[in-house]
């Protein structure tokens, strides 16, 4: 029987330990009574408060949340609430400053210093915010006021990559829009924010926050019309809004109109079924007659089979749709001024197609076969059109036909 010597080994013993990640206990209560002693320390002096933010050696990336929930309210709030918790307060806060813009400014400029300096810190804020504004109805009504003034400046200040969606998103919850504390808060951020910006600012941040599309979303269902909207925000003096809205609601008005007349008329359905949708379109709608006109020909002629270079085919094309849809064009062309208008519809469409550009002279034949044209309205746009765009081209090519209805014009 052998035996094996034992190996020698290398002096002392390695003790096999496991690596465990041990976690320190959350401790948001010592970080808020921290930061409101930052307060306290410097009287609410923002400035210094944030050189001391800066310069504190606290665990940020953790309490965020809690940070701002004393930047707003004084203290950190209970768990999944906006009711401030126990512990150290102070009384420098944006929902315990004036409603004006001139108090709440400082509280932005503040955080947009933190911010510069703790990027990370944005989505503490933004999760801070959406539940302020989900909340709403917690608030008092001055407060609401407060939170919808600091928005405005926020976004009027560019607050650090702060996004619309965060502010808008959050508010369209039924509660709060049927309660109408929705459309006092967007009336107090509209005011605010267009004293600083344009329009065209506002509409921006409203796109981007996914809400541009239909404001009425804003109003409680009850008073959810065009003729409250304009009636509520022309009181508050934000006539420009109003405009918006009308002209946002003209334009999705002639687009339905433009995607039934669309189907109607790639179906091919009977003309008189036609004529009466146009007729109830306007009559719901309320549309001009000279915009009825532009959409008709847009339709007609986006329904048209078109062939590339083939000059003559697309003539023939154009010519057969004009033939075929005469009776619609002259029931809606009423009067000379809309003649004109389908005149200078078809003068713009040749100068911007290229494949139409010589078609101009036959497609103006065609309407006036068609009696949708009358004989003083071609001699009209002839002499005295106002539309430059290709007109010295077109005026040439429509020569021989003007110079005809001339002839017999002295022959009758």
């Amino acid at each position: 029987m052998s035996t094996s010597k034992e190996k020698p080994t290398l002096g002392g013993t390695r003790i096999k330990t496991r690596k465990r990640n041990i976690a320190a206990p959350l401790d948001p209560a010592s970080f808020s009574d921290a930061v409101v002693q930052i307060y306290l320390d410097n009287d609410g002096d923002l400035e210094l408060v944030a050189k001391s933010v800066e310069s504190i050696d606290l665990d940020f990336s953790r309490y965020g949340d809690t940070f701002f929930e004393v930047v707003f309210i004084g203290v950190r709030t209970q768990p999944g609430t906006t009711k401030p918790d126990e512990g150290e307060h102070h009384p420098y806060s944006v929902l315990e400053c004036e409603p004006k813009r001139e108090v709440i400014l400082p509280h932005v400029i503040y955080i947009q210093k933190v911010l510069r300096r703790r990027p990370f810190l944005i989505k503490s804020l933004e999760n801070v915010m959406r539940r302020f504004l989900q909340s709403l109805e917690l608030f008092e009504e001055d407060e609401r006021k407060k939170l919808a003034i600091f928005t405005a400046l926020a976004f009027s200040q560019k607050l650090s990559g702060l996004p619309p969606e965060t502010v808008f998103q959050p508010l369209l919850k039924d509660n709060l829009v049927t309660k109408g504390l929705v459309l006092s808060f967007v009336t107090d951020f509209f005011k605010e924010y267009l004293i600083d910006n344009s329009l065209d600012d506002l509409i921006s941040i409203l796109k981007r926050g996914k809400v541009e599309d239909n404001l009425l979303n804003f109003l409680p269902p009850a008073k959810r019309s065009n003729e409250f909207f304009t009636e509520h925000f022309n009181k508050e003096g934000l006539s420009t809004l109003v405009e918006y809205n009308e002209k946002k609601m003209f334009e999705v008005k002639l687009k339905e109109m433009k995607s039934a007349l669309t189907t109607q008329i790639t179906e091919e359905a009977d003309i008189a079924d036609v004529i009466e949708t146009v007729k109830q379109q306007i009559k719901d709608a309320k549309l001009p007659d000279i915009e009825v006109v532009r959409v008709l020909w847009d339709v007609l002629m986006d329904a048209v089979q078109w062939s590339g270079k083939n000059q003559q085919q697309n003539a023939n094309s154009a010519l057969r749709q004009v033939k075929t849809w005469a009776e619609l064009l002259n029931t809606f062309c009423s009067n000379g001024n809309l003649e004109l208008e389908l005149m200078y519809k078809v003068q713009m469409q040749c100068y911007e197609d290229a494949k139409l550009m010589k078609l101009f002279p036959e497609i103006i034949r065609s309407l006036y076969d068609q009696d949708v044209l009358a004989e003083d309205t071609i001699l009209h746009w002839f002499q005295k059109g106002s539309n430059t765009k290709g007109r010295q081209n077109f005026v040439k090519a429509l020569e021989p036909l003007v110079k005809w209805l001339e002839e017999a014009e002295e022959e009758e």
